[in-house]
């Protein structure tokens, strides 16, 4: 969750065919869902941790051992820092202090406030690309989908649907459910951001330079923070238990961190965007399935009916941005 760019689907191959899953674009397809599934069972390696540590806690902690794997890649391009605006260098702030560490804080803070309703949170996250979205309009003056209005109001609704299901919230359990859902809005709509902020740093910067940025800049705030907070360090004194505990952040920096980053966007080369979609979908499906085996909880019809509702609209969109940037491609291949 604290990725670059999760939900970002405007990202897919403009100019993917019709092309069968099983041809050679089937296979970013299964990449996507692979790095997708990955983020579903993410909150599993923090609802363990939140354990021992504090949420600022294992927030800092994730990035320093990215941030350690990521140091090289850095080094490597850092010709490629000369020159920077200050445009730039606040876009990289917004996609490391916002996307990466108040995001990724959020999101953990959501899980512990969620009341063990975690599968609330995980499906609060597919609404990342209508911030996207809307954020893209402001800043980098794109155009809104057709009938985003409408569309947009529908995705509200499947919102309302997914935080407080068929009920109107009343009373001291309304206000507690509603904390983890506006920290996990709160923290899709920062990743919604960083995603707009990545796109503008675009053929400025390698992908591989702004991702190493996005964790190394991100550790001073972090540090500021958990160190502001004050909070004890409730770790183990020695022994199995704290081998455990550091088998456990290691695994979750590396596996839902960097490898689905990498499968990712890997997958995205060769992936149309309506697919991307749908490969998308392995996210909450695994996310709910974890939950569902490690603390019991079962999705509700109603989570269900606001996902789909969630979900339609974001295919509709993204069906439409493939149909508008297809024949933009073909023009260009045939001018080639």
């Amino acid at each position: 969750m604290k990725t670059a760019n999760r939900n970002d689907f405007t990202q897919a191959n403009p100019g993917g065919t019709s092309r069968s899953f099983f041809s050679k674009s089937g296979s970013g397809f299964w990449l996507i869902v692979l790095g997708a599934a990955l983020w579903g069972v993410d909150p599993l390696f923090r609802i363990l941790l939140l354990e021992s540590m504090t949420s600022s806690q294992i927030v800092l902690l994730e990035h320093v051992v990215i941030a350690l794997f990521v140091a090289p890649i850095l080094w490597k391009n850092r010709a490629e820092l000369k020159g920077l605006g200050l445009r730039h260098v606040g876009a990289l702030l917004f996609i490391s202090w916002g996307g990466s560490a108040l995001a990724t804080l959020m999101f953990t803070l959501a899980l512990q406030y969620a009341g063990g309703a975690f599968n609330t949170v995980l499906l609060l996250q597919k609404l990342q690309p209508l911030f996207a979205i809307i954020l893209a309009h402001f800043m980098l003056k794109e155009s809104l989908p057709r009938r985003f209005g409408p569309l947009f109001l529908v995705a509200l609704a499947g919102t309302y649907l997914l935080t407080f299901g068929f009920t109107i919230p009343v009373g001291h359990a309304g206000e507690f459910m509603q904390l983890g859902s506006l920290l996990a809005l709160g923290a899709a709509a920062l990743w919604g951001g960083s995603t707009v902020m990545g796109r503008y740093m675009v053929g400025k910067l390698k992908y591989e330079t702004v991702t190493s940025l996005r964790f190394i800049l991100a550790l001073p705030l972090l540090l500021a923070i958990t160190a502001g907070e004050g909070g004890a360090w409730a770790l183990p004194a020695g022994g199995i238990a704290l081998t455990l505990i550091g088998i456990n952040l290691l695994a979750q920096a590396l596996l839902p961190g960097l490898l689905s980053l990498l499968a990712y966007y890997k997958g995205l080369k060769t992936t149309k965007a309506s697919v991307a979609t749908l490969a998308e979908l392995s996210f909450p499906m695994v996310g709910v399935l974890v939950n569902w085996l490690y603390g019991g909880e079962v999705i509700t019809p109603a989570q269900m009916i606001g996902f789909l509702l969630i979900w339609s609209v974001l295919f509709i969109f993204s069906r439409q941005q493939t149909q508008e940037i297809g024949p933009e491609h073909a023009a260009k291949q045939q001018a080639a």
